[in-house]
């Protein structure tokens, strides 16, 4: 486990429940095909960067969720401008438009992203800062890059729990990004993310987890049927109101994390009606 991007428990087999209802086949290929659409067009616009107005991209990221079948609903003040650290928990590939919604930001990224088709090329055309989860002598480097962007009053988007959870239990915020935070200077902007399926409790259908595929995942998440994606903006933890990055980390958390006893079980084969509780990336 790399102490920069640790694992969760999490897997499609033993967390992430079908969607249902689902929409027809035909229904679940348009948006698709409409997502598809809308993120070469904004491959095709990333060369203008910075020219783009924020409210443009901010709307853009809201059409792209929309447009494969989830609703959005914002909870929570505007995110302030000038350098900032955006932190959220990690459940889905819809949490970065989601987050970007919030407020455009140089997205925090591990490598692999780079060789995703299509996200992979937007993700590097939009600034993604991408770290190399498996070389642990790359932190000091990679948080240096990071309140750098800060200082130049760059906001910064990253997912403290360094994986993916299915979305009904969550990992604890590591404290490493932190450390750029208060490096910079910089407020950190905690942001809630969860999302529903007819108006149910937390549902794992839009979960990217364990071995789980991009493509399985898209599939899943376009054929749901009433999944609603809820995005809770915390209050901003001002400069200075944390005494260290532990302390940061753990004021940021805007979900409480599965006790570590937890893991074992949700390893564990489940019971026949008995449903799992997560999955990691």
């Amino acid at each position: 486990m790399s102490a920069w991007l640790p694992s969760a428990p999490c897997t499609p087999g033993a967390c992430v429940e079908p969607a249902a209802p689902v929409v027809a086949v035909p229904r679940a290929v348009l948006r698709l095909t409409a997502v598809t659409a809308l993120v070469l067009a904004g491959i095709a616009l990333s060369p203008l960067g910075g020219r783009l107005p924020a409210e443009w991209v901010r709307r853009w990221c809201r059409t792209v969720v929309r447009a494969i079948g989830v609703r959005v609903r914002f909870t929570g003040g505007p995110a302030p401008t000038g350098g900032l650290l955006l932190v959220a928990n990690h459940v889905s590939w819809l949490d970065i438009p989601l987050l970007a919604a919030v407020r455009p930001a140089r997205m925090l990224a591990k490598t692999e992203i780079r060789r995703w088709p299509v996200a992979g090329a937007l993700a590097a055309r939009g600034g993604a800062l991408f770290i190399e989860r498996d070389r642990l002598r790359s932190l000091p480097g990679t948080v240096a890059r990071i309140a750098h962007a800060l200082d130049r009053g760059a906001a910064v988007a990253a997912f403290p729990e360094g994986s993916t959870w299915c979305g009904r239990a969550h990992g604890p915020f590591h404290r490493a990004v932190f450390q750029a935070a208060l490096d910079a200077g910089v407020p950190v902007q905690p942001v809630g993310l969860r999302y529903r399926q007819d108006g149910q409790g937390a549902g794992t259908a839009a979960a990217f987890v364990g071995e789980d595929t991009l493509l399985a995942s898209l599939w899943r998440v376009a054929r749901a049927r009433g999944l609603v994606a809820e995005v809770e903006t915390r209050p901003v933890i001002p400069p200075g109101a944390q005494p260290d990055r532990r302390a940061l980390a753990r004021a940021a958390q805007p979900v409480t994390p599965a006790p570590a006893w937890t893991h074992a079980v949700l390893l564990a084969p489940r019971a026949p009606g008995v449903q799992g509780m997560t999955r990691a990336r």
